[in-house]
């Protein structure tokens, strides 16, 4: 049997997947709720390369509860850099939206453009892992991060306390994968 070459599909997932089987246990509603969602997850990815671009650009939004408008006006207000790279270790690294760090302050911003509740978990591991590549001690500078979603904006200021905790897991967990990746070969 000579199969059929599907150059262009390499590296793709189709949406009813063996891989991702559990679709065909789905009603019709289920589908259209589970496709919704994937849907509104790509508009997201979208809706992060445009703030991106105004970011870069110093391009101002309109005045409004827009999350989006807020998140782009407030990161070229404090003179951010958009989907900064965070990197600890090959084992240890994540983008974070928005980032700065003037005057001792660590600024660090996320858009969300889902519904779904949020945490500020995600962005004390970025302030952790901004910590260990810049070596810096959470103790001797000042961090606000904030989440904008909806017409919110959700401001937190971080215990150092928690940011070290955090800090201190990454290497810890970091050379467990090591040690782990080493018995395996």
């Amino acid at each position: 049997m000579k199969f059929t070459k599907h150059y262009n599909l390499t590296g793709k997932h189709a949406i009813l997947s063996p891989s991702k089987y559990h679709w065909i246990n789905y009603t019709p509603e289920k589908f259209i709720t589970v496709y919704a969602r994937r849907l509104a997850q790509r508009r997201g990815i979208e809706l992060h390369d445009f703030a991106q671009r105004c970011i870069k650009l110093g391009q101002k939004l309109p005045r409004s509860r827009s999350a989006l408008n807020r998140y782009v006006n407030d990161a070229i207000g404090f003179r951010m850099e958009p989907e900064q790279i965070l990197f600890y270790s090959p084992h240890a690294f994540g983008s974070a939206d928005a980032i700065s760090f003037r005057s001792n302050t660590l600024r660090i911003h996320d858009l969300k453009t889902g519904t779904s509740r949020v945490f500020m978990h995600q962005l004390e591991v970025y302030a952790g892992l901004f910590c260990l590549e810049y070596e810096y001690q959470p103790n001797k500078i000042d961090i606000e991060l904030r989440i904008y979603q909806g017409s919110e904006t959700i401001q937190h200021i971080p215990e150092s306390l928690e940011i070290r905790r955090i800090m201190d897991k990454i290497v810890v967990f970091d050379k467990q994968i090591e040690e782990m990746q080493m018995m395996e070969d």
